[in-house]
């Protein structure tokens, strides 16, 4: 029965990424008559008509999302190092100032949030993807990382002075590798959370050459509603990436989830 079931919560997991390439290969009629089994001839030219359609959303996502989630880390680091090692005063009150944050939803803040960006002139740029998404993933991860900031045995800091390092050295070689697996953990969440992002690019970008991937297949959807097998291959190409990205970080992401139940 335990076996039964994994097997069934895995066959509802897998089962729209099935049929999402199955449709893929299908033309319009085929898809008709039957979308749930592969039908011969397969249409591989949906997959090449796909490309043509969101290959340059692809890359705009990646150069976005590797950006913000490399900006978002560096600076969770230090203002981790500084809640986790430093009391000053008033810290603990800035410290639930900065924890309200997550109690604040998102989208709460876009009206504001696009006057700031069109005062600033940022609006239709990539810049502000990034600067928005650098930002507010750092409340996350500095909630995160101070535990582990803290965790951290003191010896190892008062060694680190003893040899002369300064504050920037002790982040760099006792935060760091101490902090790796929560670090990559944190890497992949704030990585997928800006692959999926969709709110903030549909209402700041306007250019279709500057779309990522989330706004893009939102417009194809609207706009080739009646080819299946296209539309199913772009969903099926925007797919690619986090799976792949989970295939070879899925060690280092359960090692940081393990890290992380053992700290907390």
């Amino acid at each position: 029965m335990k076996h039964a079931f994994i097997w069934g919560i895995l066959m509802m997991s897998f089962f729209p990424m099935y049929l999402m390439a199955v449709i893929s290969l299908k033309s319009s009629k085929q898809f008709f008559a039957n979308p749930w089994l592969p039908t011969p001839p397969f249409h591989w030219e949906n997959w090449r008509i796909a490309w043509g359609m969101v290959g340059q959303s692809i890359g705009v996502s990646v150069f976005v999302c590797v950006t913000v989630t490399v900006v978002t880390l560096v600076l969770a680091v230090f203002a981790s190092f500084f809640f986790g090692r430093f009391r000053m005063p008033g810290s603990g009150i800035l410290w639930a100032i900065f924890l309200v944050l997550l109690l604040m939803p998102a989208i709460a803040n876009l009206i504001p949030l696009f006057s700031l960006l069109r005062g600033l002139r940022l609006l239709n740029t990539l810049s502000a993807l990034i600067l928005v998404g650098a930002s507010g993933g750092q409340v996350f991860c500095v909630y995160v990382l101070k535990h582990f900031v803290e965790e951290i045995p003191g010896d190892l800091f008062e060694a680190a002075e003893m040899d002369g390092a300064s504050l920037l050295q002790q982040v760099r070689h006792v935060v760091v590798p101490m902090s790796g697996p929560i670090l990559a953990t944190l890497a992949i969440l704030r990585f997928v959370a800006e692959w999926n992002s969709f709110v903030l690019p549909l209402v700041v970008l306007r250019d279709d050459a500057k779309l990522p991937l989330a706004v893009k297949l939102y417009q194809l959807e609207g706009a080739y509603v009646q080819e299946w097998g296209p539309l199913m291959a772009a969903y099926s190409i925007a797919s690619i990436p986090i799976i792949v990205l989970f295939l070879f970080t899925m060690q280092m992401f359960v090692k940081g989830l393990s890290a992380g139940a053992i700290k907390g």
